[in-house]
């Protein structure tokens, strides 16, 4: 297969077979080989049994039934662990996102690219609880993450499946999916894409998930900067403290000296307290360290990615190339 593309829907029978039918006009056109993995995340109505239809009618049309409602997120990782595809497509099952955009985005990734996501041009959601909160998502993320990333709210994206491999997605880390990737190494780009008004279904988003979203921000600015090196986080904070501890205690030796009373002292419990703090960062600090270490020796994750190698294989020349380096 060429293309997987993977669509993660729950309680959408109204959409299934109609988005279904527009996936495979739209790959049709693309010229390429290709697969549809629906996952059904979990639907309580005839979500499943529409999908059961497709794939009967269609043998390139592969449907996942998951035992429960698991969130987006998984069932996103579930349609790409079956994906057997060079490059994976994403995009939400709603019928906003427009299948009609996937070759413009494919051939954008025959230009060098490996990831391509899609910004929505026309937003056709409600202003209060959809677009205002991803408009704020979008200029916090930028802010605190200092990547320019134009909608993480779009599920439309298309990826080469090779740096997929290590990208570990949970909560809701499919927006930041293409960060993630970014910073595994991938070259990325934007593209404009049609978004559509919703024709059937009720949206499953609201502002309940913007906290989760914004809890997830502060995962992936960990992930990026100190998930190799939690010390230089935790040990900050902690020299902070300590310093802090040190001025609160020649402040408070100063005033004693000076005839002041310490009883209830505000200065006297600051010391006391960024010691305390301190100490407890700078556990906190070694124990995350550990956790990193056991981590990548468990997992066997080198912590680093090689895009190509010269002169490692098992000729002769190879071998003697890699002696002198030796």
């Amino acid at each position: 297969m060429n293309v997987s593309v993977v669509v993660p829907v729950k309680n959408e029978e109204g959409n299934v077979r109609e988005l279904h039918r527009e996936i495979a006009v739209a790959m049709r056109s693309s010229g390429r080989q290709f697969e549809i993995i629906f996952v059904d995340d979990g639907s309580t109505d005839r979500t499943f049994a529409h999908l059961q239809e497709c794939a009967a009618a269609d043998p390139r049309c592969r449907v996942l039934k998951l035992r429960r409602n698991y969130g987006q997120t998984v069932a996103m990782k579930a349609g790409i662990d079956a994906a057997v595809g060079e490059i994976i497509v994403t995009l939400d099952g709603d019928r906003q996102n427009d299948p009609a955009d996937i070759p413009g985005m494919l051939n954008r990734l025959d230009e060098g690219f490996d990831v391509v996501l899609g910004v929505r041009e026309v937003r056709q959601d409600a202003l209060l609880h959809r677009r205002l909160p991803s408009i704020i998502a979008n200029r916090l993320f930028s802010w605190v993450s200092g990547v320019r990333c134009s909608d993480l709210g779009c599920a439309l994206k298309a990826m080469r499946a090779e740096f997929l491999t290590d990208i570990e997605l949970y909560g809701e880390m499919h927006r930041y999916l293409g960060v993630l990737l970014q910073h595994a190494g991938a070259r990325c780009t934007e593209v404009r894409t049609n978004h559509r008004p919703r024709v059937s279904g009720r949206t499953k988003y609201g502002l309940d998930r913007t906290m989760r979203v914004l809890l997830d921000l502060l995962v992936v600015k960990y992930r990026l900067q100190w998930f190799n090196s939690p010390m230089r986080l935790f040990g900050s904070f902690a020299t902070a403290s300590l310093v802090l501890s040190f001025v609160a205690a020649c402040c408070t030796v100063f005033m004693k000296l000076r005839g002041v009373d310490m009883t209830g002292n505000p200065l006297l419990l600051l010391t006391v307290m960024a010691a305390f703090a301190s100490l407890q960062l700078f556990s906190l600090g070694i124990l995350s360290e550990v956790c990193a270490r056991v981590y990548f020796h468990a997992s066997r994750r080198s912590g680093y990615s090689v895009a190509e190698q010269l002169n490692t294989g098992d000729d002769d020349s190879g071998d003697m190339i890699l002696r002198r380096a030796g």
